[in-house]
């Protein structure tokens, strides 16, 4: 038999249940005459997860770009879509996979050879010449500065021999990170296909693949520090040409809290932008795809401008942490604790605590990750903190269920039931709750003992009453 149990109070950010005293009355009555059934303090019926919304907020008017999404840069959850899972050719942003995975696969001190397919690549080029060497770590400069289109394919067929190699570990990543959609072709975003398909990925699958980059990757910090440096000069190891690259990403001076981002851009893939802004503990991921053409190179930055300020104005980070609040069990057949009148009679219950180390994602945007670690963290249980990027309206449920009976024999820390954190419907994640004792079973050898000792308690007290 289990039970549920309602949240401890009002918390900001929750809805508590509205059930009266006398409809819990009622079905504290019915439990006891009729055992069994489901004691519920405040019932809440499982709700299936709601579907992502396209229709934009009224305030943000019609954005310029044809897909657009506003992601939570911690979780990976899509505030804001515009039509963000059609896939669409994505250009230059396809050089934040090439640097990712640059950084997370190969020595950036090696020495990388130009090929002749790689001199031959169109602007935008650092201009290269077949035989030309230079440093890794140089080219990733000039890969996310200036998105120079040889730099890309120098750096793919060092690290994977070719470019259809590097393509493929690109696809492979992708699927690690949970865009099942995305097709990469090439390593600098060239229009371009393959037998599997064009070179395309969705708006939302961009972004979550630059929230990776900036907050999930073990090369996090490196990918910040080369994408957020303002210009760098380098040069060739066997020519000693020298190379100066400036940062053309403006979004990086546009808005306050500004972190990293890439443009890109292509006759099919038209303007593209994706980028990232943090601000009082919040990050936002903006991703763009098909934002104008050759005359509207502005109106990635609009769009972007637009929702970034929309996210800041509308989401804040609330503490939804709420204490459970666990009725003991009974346990049947189970032996009282010590110190009780009449252990033979009086039965026996024991306490459900809750495993703070227990904590189980489940909500779509957290399980895809590949790790299935969620944000890495979770709630800080310990802490009592649960920090959760929320909209204006936005709330989170906290549902507990619990068994209200168990059989003994009982181990301490038995699963006895679970704490369920929903938002808007979808289940966020959950907490075990377990036995906080174990609790012994009444043997017959135990109960001929008790009777044992009450038969000589009661003879000693008519001796002494003679």
């Amino acid at each position: 038999m289990k039970r549920k149990q309602k949240p401890n109070g009002k918390t900001p950010g929750f809805r508590p249940s509205h059930w009266k005293a006398g409809m819990l009355a009622f079905f504290l009555a019915g439990s006891m005459l009729f055992g069994g059934g489901v004691f519920s303090a405040g019932t809440v019926q499982a709700e299936e997860a709601e579907e992502l919304s396209e229709e934009l907020p009224e305030e943000l008017g019609d954005l310029h770009a044809q897909s657009a999404v506003l992601m939570d840069g911690d979780s990976g959850r899509v505030l804001v879509a515009k039509d963000g899972d059609t896939m669409r050719p994505m250009a230059s942003t396809t050089k934040i996979m090439t640097c990712i995975l640059t950084l997370e696969q190969a020595n950036l001190e090696d020495t990388v050879t130009a090929s002749a397919n790689a001199a031959a690549q169109p602007r935008v080029h650092l201009g290269m010449q077949e035989g030309e060497q230079f440093v890794l770590r140089d080219l990733l400069y000039s890969l996310m500065l200036e998105s120079h289109n040889d730099s890309a394919v120098a750096i793919a067929e060092h690290v994977a021999g070719s470019v259809e190699a590097f393509a493929g570990r690109m696809n492979e990543k992708a699927r690690e990170i949970g865009c099942e959609d995305a097709h990469f072709v090439t390593p600098n975003g060239l229009d371009a296909q393959d037998g599997e398909g064009a070179h395309s990925i969705s708006a939302a699958n961009l972004a979550r693949i630059l929230t990776y980059c900036i907050s999930r990757s073990p090369q996090a910090e490196q990918f910040l520090e080369i994408t957020r440096t303002a210009d760098y000069s380098f040069s060739s190891l066997n020519q000693g040409r020298s190379f100066f690259c400036q940062n053309q990403n403006a979004f990086l001076g546009m808005m306050e809290g500004a972190l990293t981002g890439k443009t890109g851009f292509t006759g099919d893939a038209g303007y593209c932008y994706v980028g990232a802004l943090r601000r009082d503990g919040r990050t936002f991921v903006v991703a763009l795809l098909a934002c104008g053409w050759p005359g509207n190179s502005g109106y990635k930055w609009e769009d972007t401008r637009a929702l970034m300020e929309y996210g800041l104005a509308h989401y804040t980070l609330r503490n939804v942490w709420q204490e459970p609040e666990a009725a003991p069990a009974l346990v049947e057949n189970g032996i009282a604790r010590a110190g009780s009148f009449n252990p033979l009679f009086e039965p026996a219950r024991v306490n459900l605590v809750l495993d703070r180390t227990s904590w189980k994602p489940e909500a779509s945007w957290e399980t895809s990750w590949g790790d299935g670690t969620g944000n890495g963290e979770g709630p800080e249980a310990e802490k009592g903190e649960f920090s959760l990027l929320l909209g204006d309206d936005e709330e989170v449920r906290v549902e507990t269920e619990t068994e209200a009976v168990l059989e003994a024999p009982v181990a301490q820390g038995k699963a006895a039931g679970e704490v369920r954190y929903y938002l808007e419907g979808e289940l966020l994640g959950t907490f075990e709750v377990v036995t906080g004792a174990s609790v012994e079973e009444k043997r017959p050898g135990w109960m001929f003992g008790q009777i044992l000792q009450m038969w000589l308690r009661s003879e000693i007290e008519v001796v002494l009453e003679e």
